[in-house]
């Protein structure tokens, strides 16, 4: 019998223990199973065929911490081309060194980052591919607030749902996410798989090092993919239920959100 989720989305594409080729939901959408355990819609970065000088991502394992998409230093503090005006929806930046495949901030953020229109936050509709150093025209969901000029600087910050990947050894390239449910492969010709990851709840997540019961847990360690932990400097994501052992998947109550 199928593991059916509940409540937060009202209308479900997808089952929590299946993937999909085809997007079913908006990337971050909530989902709920009746004892409580709550998800997130995801996509998983593929493990080829991307955009060049992009980064590679690999099928997801089951039990595995998860984070977003990697920071891309050059797609921050970009200078817009012209300035904007109150209530228009697009806006031109020119990118640094590294190119921006089609819709990559799709559902993603524009972050103003400095003053004209600081502190503004404008979800991202659209855009086209772009190569390194060239201007991307952004469509925005969210009209411009404040009037910016060609002294603002925007940072470009992708819907962090948007092509998850296992979690690295000991320094994290972006913000932990959720554990993978099961196996979401990484496509090799460029286009993603999407599905379910566990955000809150018990949970059978890998752990390394030797976690005492109800201690908490964070998302980087010294392994790929393993709970460890905390040590006050990364978020903790839950707190383990039984005693951890290293190398294995133990009960953890997730608290990423």
């Amino acid at each position: 019998m199928a593991t059916q989720l509940s409540n937060a989305v009202e209308i479900f594409g997808q089952d929590v223990y299946t993937t999909s080729l085809v997007q079913q939901h908006t990337l971050g959408s909530v989902g709920f199973t009746a004892d409580g355990r709550k998800f997130r819609y995801a996509s998983v970065q593929p493990s080829a065929g991307g955009a060049t000088g992009q980064p590679t991502g690999a099928t997801l394992v089951s039990g595995n911490v998860l984070q977003g998409p990697a920071q891309i230093a050059n797609h921050l503090a970009l200078v817009p081309l012209a300035a904007t005006a109150v209530g228009d929806t697009t806006i031109t930046l020119t990118l640094g060194a590294t190119a921006a495949y089609a819709n990559q901030y799709a559902g993603g953020y524009m972050i103003v980052s400095t003053t004209p229109g600081n502190g503004y936050a404008y979800l991202i509709k659209s855009h086209p591919a772009a190569a390194s150093s060239a201007t991307v025209l952004l469509t925005l969901s969210d009209a411009i607030k404040v009037a910016t000029t060609t002294s603002s600087r925007m940072d470009l910050q992708q819907n962090q749902y948007s092509g998850v990947i296992q979690a690295p050894v000991t320094t994290a390239t972006g913000a932990a996410v959720g554990v993978a449910l099961q196996p979401i492969a990484a496509n090799t010709d460029g286009t993603l798989n999407f599905g379910w990851i566990q955000t809150y709840g018990p949970s059978a997540t890998l752990i390394t090092g030797t976690p005492a019961v109800g201690q908490m847990v964070t998302s980087v360690g010294a392994a790929a993919g393993a709970a460890a932990i905390f040590s006050g400097t990364l978020p903790a994501i839950g707190y383990t239920m039984s005693t951890g052992v290293t190398g294995k998947n133990n009960a953890v109550f997730l608290t990423i959100d």
